[in-house]
Parts: C-alpha cells; structure tokens; sequence
C-alpha cells in the first residue's frame, strides 16, 4: 500500500506535487500546532502595514476547517479588535467555539482529492508540455481571488461577507475545476450515483451541493468567478479578436524546461506521400 501510494505521488507532474505538498504539510503543520494558522491566513493590513507579504500565498494552502481560530478571527475583524494585530494566545483561551466549529478531516480530504485530481487532470492533459503555462494560470487566479477580496471588503453591505473568507485555497481548487469542465464539457460523469450529467455542469452540480450541505457559496463562486475570467481571456477572447492577452511572461517560462511532447508512430501504419509527389510521375 505505502509503495503504491509513494508510486502515485511520483508520478504527479511538478506543479500538482509540488502544491499538494505545500497543502499537506501546511495543514497538518498547523493541526500538530507547528506552526500556526494565525500566521497564514489573509490579512490585508497585516500585509500592508507590517509588510507580511508571505500572506498573500500561505492563504492558499490551508485547507482545514478552522474552528476557534475562524471564529475569533471573524469577531476580530467585524468588531476591530486589537487582538487581531497582537498574539491571540490569551484570547482565543477565553473564547468559547461556535455549535459544530470543529475541525472536519472529512472537509480535508474532499479538497485534498479534488486538487489532486484537478490540477493533475488540467497539468497531464490542457497544459501538457505547458507547465510554465499552468503555473501562470494558478498565478492569475490567486491574483483574481485576491483582488476580489481586497476590494470586496470596501464596498459596503458586502465588506462583511468578504471579511469572512480568509483563506482562498479551496477557492483556487474550485477555478481549476471549473477551467477543466470548460475545457471538457461532454464528458459523462455521476454524482454519487444518484444522476450522471456532463462535466459542463460539474461547478454548478459542486455549488449546489456546497449550499445543502450548509457551506458557503462565497468560496464557490469566487472559484467561478475567477476560473471564468481565465477562460474566457484564454480561451474565448482569442477567437474573438485573434489576440491573447494571457500570454505567459518570458521570465516565467524561463522558470520551467518543458519538454516537447513527442507522439509515437505506431509501426504498422503508413503514410502516404505528399500529393505533388504523386503528380510527379
């Protein structure tokens, strides 16, 4: 069993192992108490102000429910307390959890499963021989999401439904399924076995149920929103105007050596000639 898996972990191309990794060792890091979720999750002042600028990605690789610190965090910033700025030792002991704020292994390994079956599905195939590509794409997307939230939290009536979501990796797990249902749209899948539908559908079928289930369709639709302005730049706005303004930047392909994907020549199949040949004789 433990070959099979470290056999599977192997062969995950270098993105997909590369994030997976962050994640776990993120999330476990902070369940062994290592290491602390209150140092990951966003918080623009702390980024502007005290220059955290690490934020801005450890945000994206916790993917455990929270709990107390979710719940002392969100009085933190509704009510401005200082506590958020300072070390929430003290505080967070006297705070008592919210009904049904425990942490949730569960929650942990659906997210863990759809990132590494999405981001290895979009990486082996869409992006295959494209990893500075790939790369680029998670990067618009942490930069859509994150952009999303700053500026969400300015605008009033919404500012605090934005000032809940402090961590945005099951958000950016969220874009990249959508961007593999754009990008396969009639492939047959089944829910549970309860109805198939095709992959077109699977971001709104995964939306839907994330409402039954009580969870917020804030995390989803920031994964929407953000996997839609990527495919549609990349993807839609091309064909339109025959221009691409996704372009992956140069220094970012310098990044990565991808290698040219070669397709083999079965032995038994021949070619026939060029049709100028053909009229040569």
């Amino acid at each position: 069993m433990a070959q099979a898996v470290e056999e599977w972990y192997k062969q995950m191309p270098i993105i997909t192992r590369s994030y997976l990794t962050a994640a776990v060792v993120a999330t476990i890091g902070c369940s062994l108490e290592i290491i602390s979720p209150y140092h990951l999750y966003l918080n623009p002042k702390l980024v502007v102000k005290q220059y955290q600028f690490w934020r801005l990605i450890t945000n994206f690789l916790y993917f455990r429910k929270m709990g107390k610190f979710h719940y002392v965090v969100l009085v933190s910033v509704v009510k401005g307390a200082r506590s958020t700025l300072g070390d929430p030792g003290v505080y967070l002991s006297n705070v008592p959890s919210p009904k049904g704020s425990e942490a949730i292994d569960l929650d942990f390994m659906f997210h863990m499963f759809f990132l590494a079956r999405y981001c290895k599905l979009l990486e082996e195939n869409s992006f295959r021989g494209r990893t500075a590509d790939f790369f680029y794409m998670l990067l618009f997307g942490a930069s859509v999401l994150t952009g999303i939230v700053l500026v969400g939290g300015m605008i009033p009536y919404l500012s605090a439904s934005f000032a809940k979501i402090i961590f945005l990796s099951n958000s950016l797990t969220f874009m990249m399924v959508y961007v593999w249902s754009k990008q396969n749209p009639f492939i047959h899948m089944s829910f549970l076995g309860l109805f198939t539908f095709t992959a077109a559908y699977l971001p709104w079928v995964l939306l839907g149920f994330s409402v039954l289930v009580g969870a917020s369709a804030w995390v989803d639709l920031l994964g929407m929103i953000a996997g839609h302005a990527y495919y549609f730049l990349e993807d839609v706005y091309p064909r339109m105007t025959g221009r691409r303004p996704l372009k992956t930047p140069s220094f970012i392909k310098a990044m990565f050596a991808d290698e040219a994907v070669v397709v083999a020549r079965p032995a038994n199949v021949r070619f026939a000639p060029p049709a100028d040949e053909l009229h040569r004789d």
